[in-house]
């Protein structure tokens, strides 16, 4: 059966959650996941918990969406993150209500502007490349130096794996893998 459950957030020990835990079970929600973190940090236990609880049908409750996320880009992740999951999503504050056929409509309105934000990146990426281009500059990470190129070929002919030269080299692992493969083609 499914079930209205709510989600609380604070940012520091010194604020409060229990106006936001009255007003989610006022709002019906049977259970109320909570964090006590800032906003600018993703990672946050209470709503992976919630995640990891609700199922398909469930209803996510939160007094204001600014809750979700501090950022457009998170929220907008975390609405359509929820969407794929089918679980509905109330907003007291702004009376945003997923679960009926006009909040249907905020969902495909969140995932149309999330959309339109990945395609202005890549514009922008794009045309930062053709101007520095342009300019002469080549961008993207500069090619590594003779020595450390030289020196994951020794160790790996002596016996270590890439991943293992990788590491002591302080390079990535998916470099180490490609200069090995590049040299054994040569």
């Amino acid at each position: 059966m499914p079930q209205t459950l709510g989600y609380a957030r604070v940012s520091t020990s010194d604020q409060d959650l229990s106006g936001q835990i009255t007003r989610l079970t006022e709002a019906g929600a049977a259970r109320v996941f909570e964090d006590v973190i800032s906003g600018k940090t993703f990672d946050r236990p209470g709503l992976r918990a919630f995640l990891d609880y609700a199922r398909t049908g469930d209803t996510l409750t939160v007094t204001r969406l600014d809750r979700l996320g501090r950022s457009l880009k998170e929220l907008l992740e975390t609405v359509e993150d929820l969407h794929n999951r089918g679980i509905g999503l109330i907003s007291l504050e702004e009376r945003i209500d997923t679960t009926s056929a006009a909040g249907e409509l905020v969902f495909h309105v969140f995932g149309a502007i999330a959309h339109f934000e990945r395609r202005l990146i890549s514009e922008r990426t794009k045309d930062g490349i053709k101007a520095a281009r342009a300019q002469g500059r080549k961008p993207g990470r500069p090619p590594l130096e003779a020595e450390t190129v030289l020196a994951l070929r020794n160790l790996v002919q002596a016996g270590m794996t890439a991943g293992q030269a990788a590491k002591q080299l302080g390079i990535a692992r998916s470099t180490a893998y490609r200069l090995v493969k590049e040299t054994a083609l040569s």
